[in-house]
């Protein structure tokens, strides 16, 4: 079968090619480029917990290393301290990293990776799809006609895949403004991220309403201030002099000593294509979606988006294609990503509007801080990941069905589990291999060799049943998991989302959520196209019989 085609090379594009590397599909990333990425200090990203693990699973590469995991939050108003946080080295904290490193590592593991072949200097200009496949042209010093069986456009903002498939991708422009500088510099808060909202000093320039501060390696931090709305020039003098302003009044009144590393300005857009599926082509990361104000970051759900679609094309790629499957990509991301949009445009107004907030909402002084650090911690409707609660691909209710702390459709908590090997390893190590998950709750068993449980009680039934079901499956065992009663039976997708939780070892149960979560009747389907096939080729046969 002919490669999955992935246009565009940056982190999504990237991912994505590696996810589907993983579960052993080959793919052509088609690279406008030159195949590398000029250091750019001043732009960089906030990656969740979930998706550095996701990047650390697919480079090697512990990217803690390479960034900075905060190690804790701070809002000011005026001069008013309005909350702190203070992570637990133990809980998972936003990790802050330069784009253009984060970059490096992921095309430093699709060299080293077979199944993915990088073209670079190929700009695409044409795409056409037939029933077997589609076909990509580029333009550039190889200028020549792709063959692949899927196409995804991870293209950004200006994508070009979705513009040759004449999709619209409506929004608003300039949501925000911040004018944006890396620089080293010694800070009171070391390692802590900062929401600095109505500085009280006097700024000479546009006032700036709000300051971030976030920690890089090396004693490096970036600094965003919002600007007001409009179009006006953000020149060199006016940049420096809101650093020096902004870090006396951080510093008692002298502005410390800082080595200036780069500078940017950053727009915010808010946008969301009308379709992310056409035909063989998917749309991902930019090119589908576009945000980014009060602090939610595109990256992430960019690679949340690469997640989701690799292992259904893999599915495909593998087993045939099965249409339910590959439109619940559509259905998942796209509702979550309108949600997030939604959010962010309900409260930006009352948010950006200062004290109006008061005479909407009681108490809304203390909630309006709580809005803004959801945003840039992951949390709430503006920031957690998203749940897939009313995807097409949730199995029926069922009475086996018992509740856990992990609602259907949402990430599952990373527990230590124990593998068919007998190794301990974590839950989200065994993600993006293509295979349903299968963990059962068995306290103990951690505190024996495998070898004395693995075939007693449940797990000769459940080890059958696991091995019937309708997509390559892995079963884990697990000590315990939040919420979840003893000897009750978790299914999980290859992305890592919670399919259902079931009450005891019910092969029937198993296999119908297992079933859905692929997308429904897939075995029906291929057996009717077999059967159409078995009756072309009895027709063909008898005209070449009536031919001679």
């Amino acid at each position: 079968m002919d490669p999955v085609i992935i246009v565009g090379a940056g982190p999504v594009g990237l991912t994505l090619a590696l996810a589907l590397a993983r579960q052993q599909v080959p793919t052509i990333v088609l690279d406008e480029g030159p195949g590398k990425d000029e250091p750019r200090p001043a732009r960089t990203v906030v990656l969740r917990e979930d998706t550095a693990a996701l990047l650390e699973r697919l480079t090697g590469v512990a990217l803690g290393g390479h960034g900075v995991r905060w190690a804790g939050w701070r809002s000011l108003r005026r001069r008013q301290v309005v909350s702190e946080l203070a992570f637990d080295p133990s809980e998972p904290a936003p990790l802050h990293i330069a784009q253009h490193i984060l970059t490096g590592f992921l095309r430093g593991a699709v060299a080293g990776e077979p199944l993915v072949e990088t073209a670079v200097d190929s700009r695409l200009d044409a795409v056409e799809q037939d029933r077997s496949g589609i076909s990509a042209h580029t333009r550039g010093p190889k200028a020549t006609w792709w063959r692949g069986s899927y196409l995804a456009g991870c293209d950004g903002p200006r994508s070009t895949v979705r513009k040759l498939q004449d999709i619209r991708f409506p929004g608003r422009t300039a949501v925000e403004r911040h004018a944006v500088a890396a620089l080293r510099v010694e800070l009171p808060w070391e390692g802590r991220a900062l929401l600095h909202r109505m500085p009280p000093w006097r700024s000479s320039g546009p006032p700036a309403g709000e300051v971030t501060a976030r920690p890089l390696p090396d004693g490096a931090w970036r600094l965003d201030w919002l600007l007001p709305p409009g179009k006006d020039l953000v020149t060199p003098e006016v940049l420096l002099t809101r650093i020096r302003e902004t870090l006396a009044g951080w510093s008692d009144g002298s502005t410390p000593p800082y080595d200036l590393l780069d500078t940017g300005v950053h727009t915010v857009h808010h946008r969301l294509a009308r379709r992310w599926r056409a035909g063989r082509v998917f749309l991902a990361g930019d090119a589908a979606h576009l945000l980014g104000a009060l602090g939610t970051q595109g990256l992430d759900e960019g690679l949340r988006d690469a997640e989701n679609l690799a292992w259904k094309l893999a599915a495909a790629w593998h087993h045939g294609p099965h249409e339910a499957l590959l439109d619940s990509y559509q259905t998942e991301r796209r509702a979550v990503v309108a949600a997030r949009l939604r959010a962010a445009d309900q409260v930006l107004p009352v948010l950006r509007g200062g004290g109006a907030l008061r005479h909407i909402v009681p108490g809304a002084a203390r909630n309006q801080d709580a809005l803004f650090t959801d945003g840039h911690l992951g949390r709430g409707p503006l920031g957690a990941p998203g749940t897939y609660a009313d995807s097409p691909l949730a199995p029926r209710q069922s009475e086996a069905r018992v509740p856990v702390d992990t609602p259907p459709g949402a990430p599952v908590t990373d527990v230590r589990v124990t593998a068919e090997d007998g190794s301990f390893v974590r839950l989200r190590d065994r993600l993006d291999r293509g295979a349903l998950l299968v963990v059962l709750i068995a306290p103990g068993t951690g505190v024996w060799d495998r070898k004395h449980w693995v075939s007693a009680g449940v797990m000769p039934r459940l080890a059958a049943a696991v091995t019937a079901l309708p997509h390559p499956a892995e079963l884990l065992v697990a000590e315990s998991y939040p919420g979840a009663p003893a000897h009750s039976v978790l299914l999980v997708r290859p992305d890592g989302h919670l399919v259902t939780a079931l009450s005891g070892v019910r092969p029937a149960d198993l296999y119908a959520a297992a079933e859905a979560a692929l997308g429904g009747v897939v075995h029906a389907e291929r057996q009717e196209d077999e059967e159409n096939e078995g009756e072309e080729q009895t027709a063909e046969a008898r005209a070449g019989s009536g031919a001679r």
